[in-house]
């Protein structure tokens, strides 16, 4: 019976896990983030990533809604230039639940063992990098990263897309360290 009662709360730790982003960022020390107001996307770079053109639309709307949050506008001449890039990989899940009660399992057949099943799942883990680039110089002053499971729901896509881009930039700008 007590299996029963750890089971829900099992579930729902392996549910909350699934919509976990984890984040990081880095970045140039030296760069004055402060004096960056303006940002432009990186056609060049952002038409070289290989994702569907509407998961692209979803994601640089999301990174154009947090910027702007931040108070960032979009220009025609740019402090900041934004590129994106993205990687993937099929992830494999086997996962055994044995339940019962008896004497072990080497010793053949054994009428006090029951219950067990094992289950084989795949989810698609994705990362989203998101590179700020000082325009002027040509540097890579800024890059946020977030790793999460992918979802094909049609319904859940732009919340996914939305929660990810905006933990990443939850990290810019930098708190820099007090001298």
């Amino acid at each position: 019976m007590k299996t029963f009662k750890f089971l829900p709360l099992m579930l729902l730790f392996i549910v909350a896990s699934c919509d976990s982003v984890r984040v990081y960022s880095d970045y140039d020390k030296s760069a004055n983030f402060a004096q960056y107001k303006t940002f432009a996307f990186m056609k060049s770079g952002i038409d070289k990533v290989e994702i569907s053109e509407l998961d692209k639309k979803r994601i640089l709307n999301a990174i154009d809604q947090q910027l702007q949050s931040k108070g960032l506008t979009k220009s025609e001449n740019p402090d900041l230039l934004v590129n994106i890039f993205t990687k993937s990989r099929e992830e494999i899940s086997v996962n055994q639940f044995n339940s019962g009660w008896g004497y072990g399992w080497g010793w053949g057949w054994n009428p006090y063992m029951y219950g067990g099943q094992t289950t084989v799942s795949t989810s698609t883990e994705g990362t989203l990098y998101i590179d700020l680039i000082d325009a002027k110089k040509k540097e890579l002053i800024w890059q946020g990263e977030g790793t999460g499971t992918l979802s094909k729901n049609m319904d859940r896509k732009d919340e996914i897309v939305n929660n990810i881009v905006s933990q990443i930039l939850a990290q810019y700008p930098p708190t820099l360290p007090k001298k």
